[in-house]
């Protein structure tokens, strides 16, 4: 490809999938083919892929011949551009499989054809020449100003936060501010359990925090499992992607009844969505999703600045575990003030060894390791009126059982703390230093534990 042509990506607009696409093949005895294409899905600055979802003639043909010609409409400019493409390969596995397999899930369901369409594989073709087409042609888009910009202003503003519970918030403050995002959230994942679960939102009824999805549930586990950007402009059932697989007390715990699933959040009726993991030094840490009511809200450069984004949240919140060990006491120090005595009637809470479930009152709380810290804290304000804690010494607690040496201790505690400060008002987690919290107790607690 020379400079006088356009490349891949001055027409990246073209593969957002608003207008079919022609295809054109040839079989063995030359007897040529044409067929609409649902989309054409940009893989690199040199490759295409298209979707094998049926035993059609234009496979057959391309696989006894492995040229053929796509003609692309740019959506706002009318310009026709024809690709010459390679067949290379089908991919059955993998990102870009998995990222094709949820793009067109989401077609499926918006056209009422979820039984139908099913992804065989991702076609990947070589594209050998790019021509655009002579003829009239609407005026371009104005380009879009400040994507690079936002992207920076929302890296200036993680980088200056100290504490895990202000990045998480700094970031979808920073996708409001400076991309419009009004519904996001952050999910952890948790090794253990192969979950993510949420420790931030925004823009939704309830907050949703604590909830979960299994890692390749839905555009947000497809997106961690993969590590990989999923984006959907066609969704209209938000349960087929969103919603975390109901989980209860009854199957470890027969004679409970009460259920343990907290509320995901997300919006009723979505219609456009993307998903990027969070990864940082190779490890996945978790997702960070958008949505909005609107079809079409996120292009390829929206995909762009949320990679970056969710680039730079990782490192900080890689950081921000680093620096969470607890600084060395002062030689006069002072000795914190005494907490106020709790009053009032007692506050009953259950917690089921079993899985670390916790109730307050009625209510289910949290449970898992946010679980198993918030029993040791009450355990050992009940047995010897501790209210001073550190992260030190609950990662060296072999009763909680963090999954391994990595596990962000921090967003486990952010976790607690929300879900606390929604619940219930009179037990609260206060951080009072770098590695140091106090837990705030209002009322007497009188806790009970339940071995499995």
């Amino acid at each position: 490809m020379n400079a006088s042509v356009p490349s891949l990506n001055d027409i990246r607009a073209c593969f957002e999938g608003a207008i079919p696409a022609m295809m054109a093949t040839c079989a063995e005895d030359g007897t040529p083919n044409v067929a609409l294409i649902s989309q054409v899905h940009y893989v690199d600055e040199r490759h295409v892929a298209l979707s094998y979802q049926f035993f059609n003639k234009t496979r057959a043909n391309i696989l006894a011949n492995p040229y053929g010609n796509v003609l692309l409409l740019d959506p706002v400019t009318a310009c026709f551009h024809r690709l010459q493409l390679r067949y290379l390969r089908t991919e059955s596995s993998g990102a870009l499989f998995e990222r094709m397999k949820a793009q067109l899930a989401g077609i499926a369901s918006h056209s009422g054809m979820a039984g139908v369409f099913r992804l065989l594989g991702s076609d990947v073709y070589e594209v050998e020449s790019i021509e655009s087409v002579p003829g009239e042609r609407l005026p371009p888009a104005p380009p879009r100003l400040g994507v690079l910009a936002g992207v920076r202003r929302c890296a200036e503003r993680m980088a200056s936060c100290g504490a895990t519970d202000e990045l998480l918030q700094t970031v979808l403050a920073a996708l409001s501010d400076h991309f419009d995002v009004r519904h996001a959230m952050v999910l952890m994942v948790d090794a253990a359990t192969q979950r993510l679960y949420t420790v931030a939102s925004c823009g939704y009824a309830t907050s949703g925090i604590g909830s979960e999805i299994e890692i390749g549930h839905g555009v947000i586990g497809v997106a961690a499992r993969e590590r990989t950007p999923v984006r959907i402009s066609h969704v209209t059932n938000a349960a087929s992607y969103s919603h975390a697989v109901r989980s209860s007390l009854r199957a470890t715990e027969p004679g409970i009844a009460l259920d343990t699933e907290i509320p995901f959040p997300g919006l009723a009726q979505p219609h456009s969505q993307l998903a990027v993991p969070i990864v940082s030094g190779g490890r996945l840490l978790g997702a960070l999703f958008v949505e909005s009511p609107m079809d079409m809200r996120f292009g390829f450069e929206d995909e762009d600045a949320l990679v970056a984004i969710a680039g730079h949240l990782g490192a900080a919140l890689e950081l921000l575990r680093t620096l969470d060990e607890p600084a060395p006491a002062a030689a006069e120090e002072p000795a914190p003030p005494a907490p106020p005595s709790a009053s009032g009637a007692p506050l009953p809470v259950r917690h089921y060894l079993a899985n670390n479930s916790v109730f307050i009152g009625d209510s289910y709380l949290i449970k898992g390791v946010a679980g198993a810290i918030l029993g040791k804290l009450l355990r050992e304000y009940s047995q010897q009126g501790r209210t001073e804690f550190s992260n030190r010494e609950l990662r060296l607690d072999p009763s909680i059982r963090l999954p391994d040496l990595s596990d962000n201790l921090e967003a486990r505690l952010v976790l607690l703390q929300r879900r606390l400060a929604e619940n219930s008002p009179h037990l609260r987690i206060e951080k009072t230093g770098r590695g140091r919290f106090r837990l705030r107790v209002e009322r007497p607690v009188a806790l009970t534990e339940i071995a499995g």
